[in-house]
């Protein structure tokens, strides 16, 4: 019961950290004339992320691997088959933005990458599969060159698009920083430690754990983003938003996982990273080949039922 609770603590200390580190970071970056489509690419677009990669560097930190990888493939897979099937549901997700149409087959790329850098003895004949340092190292370039790509489409846009930013002091804006940074480590340990011990004490594998409580867990600020976008009618945010975090997830957080430990790969991970996969190319299908470049509310029931019978199957294997 003890470690249920602080898992919760942990989340909760998580995501205000990630919102207070936003916000403080933004008003900053306003006060110091750096412009509103860098601020959004960059400090927000981190920030959603961050939650992720907190947990991500103290289990590799730890050696829990298998949270590492299940956090990583969980998020990416509720980002998609959870959040756009209930957004969805909510409203037909169509597409507009150019960028959302290049973002989306992007992800699935990511999502194939996996599979490779992961497929050492099937690829290479090695005694096993791990994602080692040198494959971290080029997620990382590939995320480097995803980032300047989109910074250079911004800017051949519309530059003087506003981004909502607090107003902070200079002084209140540190305070704020430094409080969120606290919030995100402090979260963070308090989720690894947890969900460990949660998995211990009931006989689950770290895999499962990290694949869903931790991953869904982290995965709320998107979550939250996406529904209130797709209220509001705004979906490109809604897709924007989670394809995004989709691609900052492999190229940037597994790419750090993975300089800071490599990560040796399970066989019952391929699983994941199949449905990774599938989910990616799935959305690819509705998106592209459907009328009205769109995802409709009977696609976003089927991503729901999907994503059910695939907790199923994850709970079957335990």
């Amino acid at each position: 019961m003890l470690n249920i609770l602080l898992l919760l603590v942990g989340f909760v200390a998580l995501i205000f950290g990630a919102d207070k580190l936003v916000d403080a970071a933004s008003s900053l970056a306003k006060k110091l004339g750096i412009p509103n489509i860098v601020i959004g690419l960059t400090i927000v677009a981190f920030g959603t992320s961050a939650p992720e990669l907190v947990v991500n560097v103290f289990a590799a930190v730890n050696n829990n691997t298998d949270i590492v990888l299940g956090n990583i493939m969980g998020s990416n897979i509720f980002n998609v088959l959870g959040i756009l099937g209930v957004c969805a549901v909510i409203y037909p997700l169509a597409v507009k933005r150019n960028t959302t149409w290049l973002e989306i087959p992007l992800s699935l790329l990511a999502a194939v990458a996996v599979y490779f850098v992961a497929s050492d003895m099937l690829l290479d004949g090695a005694g096993s599969n791990l994602i080692s340092r040198s494959d971290g190292l080029l997620l990382l370039l590939f995320f480097c060159i995803f980032l300047v790509y989109n910074l250079m489409i911004a800017k051949s846009g519309n530059d003087d698009e506003e981004t909502e930013a607090k107003d902070y002091t200079y002084l209140k804006s540190i305070l704020f920083i430094v409080l969120g940074l606290g919030g995100l480590v402090l979260g963070g340990k308090l989720i690894v430690d947890s969900a460990v011990a949660i998995a211990q004490a009931f006989g689950l594998s770290e895999r499962i754990i990290g694949l869903t409580i931790v991953s869904v867990g982290t995965s709320l600020p998107e979550l939250a983003t996406s529904v209130v976008a797709v209220r509001k009618k705004n979906v490109d945010i809604a897709i924007g938003n989670v394809v995004g975090s989709n691609i900052f997830n492999i190229f940037l957080i597994l790419g750090v996982s993975t300089v800071v430990t490599p990560l040796q790969v399970a066989p019952a991970a391929f699983t994941d990273i199949f449905m990774n996969i599938a989910a990616g190319l799935l959305l690819f299908i509705f998106i592209f080949t459907g009328r009205g470049r769109q995802l409709t509310r009977w696609e976003g029931i089927v991503f729901l039922l999907l994503y059910v019978g695939y907790i199923g199957l994850l709970i079957s294997q335990e």
